[in-house]
């Protein structure tokens, strides 16, 4: 079987580029691999970038883009982004995420960016190790990152482990995270729990009860230690299950909607809506989505 050609990759298999700090890496084809192959610096109108779909980060901090607006309003683009030509057309966007923003925000219409033949697998991989070379993901984020390549790239955990350079049993604890309902994992990644704080929560019986312990030790302010005590306590509880009248399905979907809306646990039930929050930042993150806080302004 003939070598693929590896492209913007300047002969390096991704064997080898796991093996080498990514994020310089891609600096080194920014800024100095001048004869990499398919390596072309131009000018992209910002409406023709595609965001990467393979980017793990999900979280932009508002006011670090601001920041960062502002600078490239006076100073314009230091780094060039990463991009390749798109299968359908303009461009997809590999590295420069935030860039990219801080751009938009910032009025412009163009931005300066080095075009590199990078297939789908080659995107998907450094995209990801770079993102956790950065230490730039929180842990519901880098959870997703890992569930990608076991999942697209069909990974086993050794693999896994072995590519991200972590411990077989750390990305097995990691991937578990998923298991955790959407309003648990919004927690975690809004950093009011951590995940020593919901991983013992994993020991319990459906979602609804992984919910109301997480807003238990939310409100009681509890320490790793005492969640693993307090989740023992509750797992060993015996259980009385009540009969469960079956929820019409549109319910139990309009429920789902408004909850992944509004991220937080959401119940529907003859004449009454019912919406869960932990606090009151959670309360007015809600009302906000409602639209029912007036602008100051």
């Amino acid at each position: 079987m003939a070598k693929r050609d590896t492209g913007g990759l300047g002969g390096k298999g991704l064997d080898n580029i796991f093996n080498v700090n990514v994020e310089k890496f891609l600096d080194d084809i920014q800024n100095n691999a001048q004869d990499a192959p398919g390596r072309k610096e131009i000018e992209i109108p910002i409406n023709e970038i595609r965001p990467n779909p393979y980017q793990p980060r999900k979280e932009f901090e508002p006011q670090a883009l601001n920041e960062l607006a502002d600078s490239i309003r006076q100073h314009g683009i230091f780094t060039p982004l990463l991009v390749r030509k798109s299968k359908i057309s303009g461009f997809d966007l590999i590295t420069g995420e935030r860039r990219l923003r801080a751009a938009k925000i910032a009025g412009l219409e163009t931005v300066p960016a080095i075009s590199v033949d990078f297939t789908d697998d080659e995107m998907m991989e450094i995209s990801v190790l770079e993102n956790i070379q950065r230490e730039d993901l929180n842990p519901i984020e880098e959870a997703a990152a890992y569930e990608s390549l076991v999942k697209n790239l069909g990974y086993t955990q050794e693999k896994l482990a072995q590519r991200v350079g972590k411990s077989r049993e750390y990305c097995a604890n990691m991937l578990r995270l998923l298991k955790l309902p959407q309003t648990v994992q919004k927690m975690v990644t809004d950093k009011k729990l951590t995940m020593g704080h919901v991983r013992p929560l994993l020991a319990l019986k459906d979602d609804d009860q992984m919910y109301e312990a997480a807003r238990t030790v939310l409100e009681k302010k509890m320490s790793v230690r005492e969640v693993e005590k307090y989740i023992k306590e509750l797992s060993e509880k015996p259980v009385t299950k009540k009969p469960v009248k079956e929820k019409d399905p549109m319910i139990t979907d309009l429920e789902n909607r408004l909850s992944g809306k509004l991220g937080t646990k959401v119940g529907v039930s003859g004449k009454s809506l019912t919406i869960h929050f932990t606090d009151t930042d959670d309360l007015n993150r809600i009302l906000d989505i409602l639209g029912c806080i007036e602008d100051e302004n």
